[in-house]
Order: C-alpha cells, then sequence, then structure tokens
C-alpha cells in the first residue's frame, strides 16, 4: 500500500465525533422527561455519577457518545412534539415566576399596540382553556400561557372568602395582576431591617432589651412589608385572602383542618450494647430555608386519579406506603397511629416519590387518590427569604442580637401566622403556612437520610431542627451559625448507667448464689 493509499485508509475509518447539546440543556432534556439519573445510565451502561459527570461538563467519548447523542436528540424531538400539541386540562403549562404574562402591561398593549418584541406573544385560542391566573376560561394565551387580556374579566367569579379580619375580601384568587409598568421600574430591595433595626435603638437610646422587645412586636407587619417590597419586579402580586377548599379550614373553632403535615418525633427503639456519646444537633433556620419551597400561584383546583404533575403544587390525599426501615430512620410521614388514606403536602408527596424512585428504593410509591393543586414555582418567597438570610448572615458577623432576634421573629412568626390568626390579618395563606412547615419537616429527615447515608448512627429526629446523632458528625455537618450548618445542642451519654445497674444485679444475684451455697454447706 502506498502512503497515499494508507491516508485513504485512515481517512476512511476516521468518524467525527457527534456533537453534543451544552451541558445545561442536558440536565433540562432529561428531567423534562420525567427521566432519572440512574434510569438513563442503566440504559447507558454506565453509573448515575458518570451522567452527572456529563451533565456538568465532562463529555463522553467513543459508542457510549453516540448512545447519549441519540437519547438527547429524541428527548428533544420528543418535547418538540408535546409542545406543538394542545395539552388537555391535566396538561397545563406551568406558569413560572418570570414566564407569566403580565396581563395588565398586554391590556395596555391593546390600546397602544404590541412593541416589535411582543407581536407574537398573543394568540387567540381555539377553544377556550383555563387561565393561569384565575382558572377561569380565558380566550387568549400569552407567550404560551392562557389567561385573560382584561385584568377586569381575571378572577371576578369565583367565590369569595371572608377576610379573618371580618367582611369580604374583593380578591377572590391566588394571584392578581402587576401594575402596568411596576415589573420594568423595579429596583434593589432597601435595607428594611437595617433601618428598623437602627431606628429601634435611637428610639430606645441604645437599649439593647427595649429595642429588641419593641422590634419583636412589630414582626408580623414588619415581615409583611418586606414580602411586598421583595415582591417588586415579579409577574404578580399576593393575594391577602384567597378562595380555599373545606379541607384547609378548621373543622371546629379550637379544631384544626384536614392536612398532615408529616412532623417528625422519631427515636431509636434500640441502641448497640454498651456506653454510647451522643451529640444533639440544632439544624440553624429550619423555617427560613423551609420558605424556599413549590408554593402555589393561583387558585387551588380539583382533580382525581393516581398522577402527580411536578409543574403544580397543593396538597394530596393519598394512602401512604409501608415504611419497613422504622429501625434506624424516621417515617417519612411522621408518627400516625391512623391506618387509611390522609392529606399531605406538597413536599411530603414529592419525597415519598423520591424515595420510592430507582435512586433509592425504600418504599413503593403512594397512591393518590384526588389533589387541589394550581400551577406552582419554588421562588415565589425566595426574595423575601433571601433578604432575611442575608440580614441574619451580617447580624451573626457582627454580633448583632438584636437584628438575629428580630429576624428570626419576622420569618417564624410570618410561617406560624400565615393560617387563622388575630395576629396577622394581612395573610391569609394557610395552603402555604402547611407547606413551608412540611417542608421544614422534610429538610429534617433528609438530614437524618444524610447522615445514616454517611455513617452515623440516628438516635433521634424531632420537629424541624432536632437531629441526635452517634459519631463523626463533623466529617458530615458543618459546624456554624450559618442557615447551611449545624451546631451542637447538647451532648450526653447513654448505656452508663444501663450497664451500671445490670453489672449490680449480676452481683447481687452472685451474692444470693454465694449465701444459698453457703447455707447448704452449713446444713451438710
Amino acid at each position: 500500500m502506498t502512503d497515499f493509499g494508507a491516508i485513504d485508509a485512515l481517512l476512511a475509518g476516521a468518524k467525527k465525533e457527534v456533537p453534543l447539546p451544552p451541558t445545561e440543556e442536558r440536565r433540562a432534556l432529561r428531567e423534562e422527561l420525567s427521566v432519572s439519573r440512574a434510569q438513563l445510565a442503566q440504559a447507558l451502561n454506565v453509573s448515575p455519577s458518570t451522567v452527572g459527570g456529563w451533565e456538568s461538563g465532562r463529555d463522553p467519548s467513543g459508542e457510549v457518545r453516540e448512545k447519549y447523542a441519540y437519547f438527547l436528540e429524541g428527548a428533544r424531538t420528543k418535547l418538540a412534539a408535546a409542545a406543538v400539541e394542545e395539552p388537555g386540562p391535566d396538561e397545563e403549562p406551568l406558569p413560572d415566576e418570570e414566564a407569566v404574562a403580565d396581563v395588565a402591561t398586554v391590556e395596555s398593549e391593546q390600546r397602544t399596540g404590541p412593541g416589535p418584541d411582543d407581536a407574537d406573544d398573543v394568540e387567540a385560542l381555539s377553544v377556550p382553556r383555563p387561565c393561569v391566573l384565575c382558572g377561569q376560561l380565558a380566550g387568549h394565551q400569552v407567550a404560551g400561557f392562557p389567561q385573560h387580556l382584561d385584568p377586569a374579566e381575571c378572577g371576578t367569579s369565583g367565590p369569595v372568602q371572608p377576610a379573618s379580619g371580618g367582611g369580604q375580601s374583593t380578591a377572590a384568587r391566588g394571584v392578581k395582576v402587576v401594575p402596568v409598568g411596576r415589573r420594568l421600574k423595579a429596583a434593589d430591595t432597601p435595607d428594611l431591617i437595617g433601618s428598623a433595626v437602627a431606628g429601634a435603638l435611637a428610639q430606645h437610646s441604645g437599649d439593647v432589651e427595649a429595642a429588641t422587645a419593641a422590634l419583636l412586636k412589630r414582626a408580623i407587619p414588619d415581615a409583611m412589608a418586606l414580602l411586598d417590597e421583595t415582591r417588586k419586579g415579579g409577574r404578580y402580586d399576593v393575594v391577602a385572602h384567597p378562595w380555599l377548599p373545606d379541607i384547609l379550614r378548621k373543622q371546629s373553632a379550637r379544631g384544626a383542618d384536614q392536612i398532615w403535615e408529616a412532623r417528625p418525633k422519631w427515636s431509636r427503639a434500640e441502641l448497640p450494647p454498651g456506653e454510647h456519646e451522643i451529640t444533639a444537633l440544632d439544624i440553624n433556620g429550619a423555617y427560613l430555608s423551609a420558605l424556599k419551597t413549590h408554593l402555589p400561584i393561583g387558585q387551588l383546583e380539583h382533580s382525581t386519579g393516581d398522577h402527580h404533575d411536578r409543574r403544580r403544587a397543593g396538597v394530596h390525599l393519598i394512602t401512604p406506603p409501608d415504611w419497613e426501615h422504622d429501625a434506624y430512620l424516621p417515617n417519612p410521614i411522621g408518627n400516625r397511629d391512623e391506618p387509611g388514606p390522609l392529606w399531605v403536602t406538597e413536599p411530603t408527596l414529592r419525597m415519598l416519590l423520591r424515595l420510592a424512585g430507582p435512586k433509592y428504593g425504600l418504599c413503593a410509591p403512594p397512591e393518590i387518590h384526588e389533589s387541589w393543586t394550581s400551577g406552582a414555582t419554588e421562588g415565589l418567597l425566595e426574595k423575601f427569604r433571601v433578604a432575611l438570610k442575608d440580614a441574619r448572615d451580617r447580624a451573626i458577623a457582627e454580633d448583632d442580637e438584636v437584628t438575629l432576634e428580630y429576624v428570626k421573629a419576622m420569618y417564624s412568626k410570618f410561617v406560624s401566622t400565615l393560617g387563622e390568626s388575630n395576629y396577622n390579618r394581612e395573610l391569609y395563606r394557610t395552603d402555604w403556612m402547611h407547606m413551608i412547615r412540611s417542608q421544614a419537616f422534610v429538610n429534617l429527615w433528609w438530614k437524618a437520610h444524610r447522615a445514616y447515608d454517611e455513617g452515623l448512627m440516628v438516635v433521634r429526629a424531632m420537629g424541624t431542627d432536632e437531629l441526635h446523632v452517634i459519631g463523626d458528625w463533623r466529617a458530615v455537618f458543618p459546624e456554624g451559625r450559618a442557615v447551611t450548618e449545624v451546631k451542637v445542642k447538647d451532648v450526653y451519654t447513654v448505656g452508663l448507667a444501663e450497664d451500671a445497674e445490670d453489672a449490680e444485679d449480676a452481683e447481687d444475684a452472685e451474692d444470693a448464689e454465694d449465701a444459698e451455697d453457703a447455707g447448704a454447706d452449713s446444713a451438710g
């Protein structure tokens, strides 16, 4: 073979690597199809961590690259085909925080004409579909989301729930339209927390205790003011008193509603023999972290059937799965004695579905009977949470106990008074209250699972922020006061008293046996 022949053979056998989409698109394509990393890894005969690496920047090579590219191209084609199909009632597009169109702006454009970048966003629907804001049928869609173009038509026909302060609320829906131009003129959130603390200290001549007491009394209205400020720039505002189904209403004046929050109250039944040092860990800012959860942004709508739409959030009537790991991990639905179906929140259901998935396989999937849900976003309270977190971090760094106590009161009272409360008549969102609380319980459960997975022995899990473990916990959790860290609440020892008591009982038994033997010898 000549040199030219060898080159021709090389060129004939050479293959150009199959192109792959950008790394951020790879994960999005997989998740849009609800395919887990474990499922894809099994199909490609690789490990889930390898798939994770591909979604983080590394590229496969050889035959597996061709298979991976084939999956991604197929996923893209499948999703594109689904996007052009007319969705049914249960396949309503997700009204994302930054994707829901500003109806008031659209109304203004009807008078002045849409701009060059917005001309294709508004379309007439051949068949009316539920508005993402109010749930009533709308004849148009904006940026792909069905909604009313006239705010006067949006949310006016639904039932009106009495406000907690008496009378009737004029808002009957879960969202309302932002005034024209507000989103475009949004500025950075002013430091309302720092201003309030400085003002209280000045008013009380630097008296820390008096300033703190004054700030705690105004924590609820101040939290509402901060929430309103942080909502500027969003596509919609929060409605204070939306209509809610009966399951979210108290059954009696002093009773509770029907929602089960899955609060953990678990202790390990048995410990190995011997003496053990147990560390009680305190989870920092549990409710603050739980503000990041999927919350419904529209009117809750009823549905039936064993189906979960991850684009929506609400409460669900489920039959929970059996839990066979109570010897070393708490039940994800908490301590519940009554069998049968129960109403749980979105965070609890998502955790059960995740635990039933191929990655964990710890239980069977829960059976969903019916649901009250709306389009959801995880970022509804995100700016509010970040403002509180940043103020808390600064207070810790500066050893500012006044601000620290004030911020803690703001987020804890915000959550605790979202339901029917005489202390907070500005915002009545019982559904949010249950979901935020449940998210805090879910966060604690996952910390318990992480401790177990990393080789610690989990002894107790209580409420939102208490986790007791045996072992080198500092190798698992960072220590500190930040919300991503934990601090030591207590250190205690178990096993010593029991061992001493057992030894004493054994010694008494031995003495009694010696005495009996001595008596027998004397009688002989």
